[in-house]
């Protein structure tokens, strides 16, 4: 069973904050499966943006120890302004209203961000 997108972004805020980074939940999105967005402002005052990673990186038996880990994202930019994260979100909240948006502030992911290679 897969933990809820309201559960895993509490997590992720509570993971970010006890590494000593800020994390903060911007958008809640659909309770038990809204899409989750990443946003990570680096010391540099650059962001990065993750977003879901694409279903054909999914296993069918992929996290079923461990259903936090099992969420896998991908980098959808790197190295851009603020302006340029919020008018990508933007596109994506228009395609789907559903989606949940959490900010960090701290130069390293946590563990519960799975990156996986586009």
């Amino acid at each position: 069973m897969r933990v809820t997108s309201d559960v895993f972004c509490s997590a992720l805020v509570r993971t970010v904050f006890g590494q000593g980074g800020f994390a903060a939940i911007a958008s809640r999105g659909a309770r038990e499966a809204g899409a989750i967005y990443v946003t990570q402002r680096l010391r540099s005052g650059a962001f990065n943006l993750y977003g879901p990673a694409p279903q054909s990186f999914f296993d069918d038996n992929a996290g079923r120890d461990n259903a936090v880990d099992a969420r896998k994202f991908e980098t959808l930019m790197e190295q851009v302004s603020e302006p340029d994260i919020s008018e990508r979100l933007q596109r994506e909240r228009h395609y789907d209203p559903d989606i949940w948006i959490v900010e960090l502030e701290t130069d390293s992911l946590p563990s519960t961000i799975r990156l996986v290679e586009a």
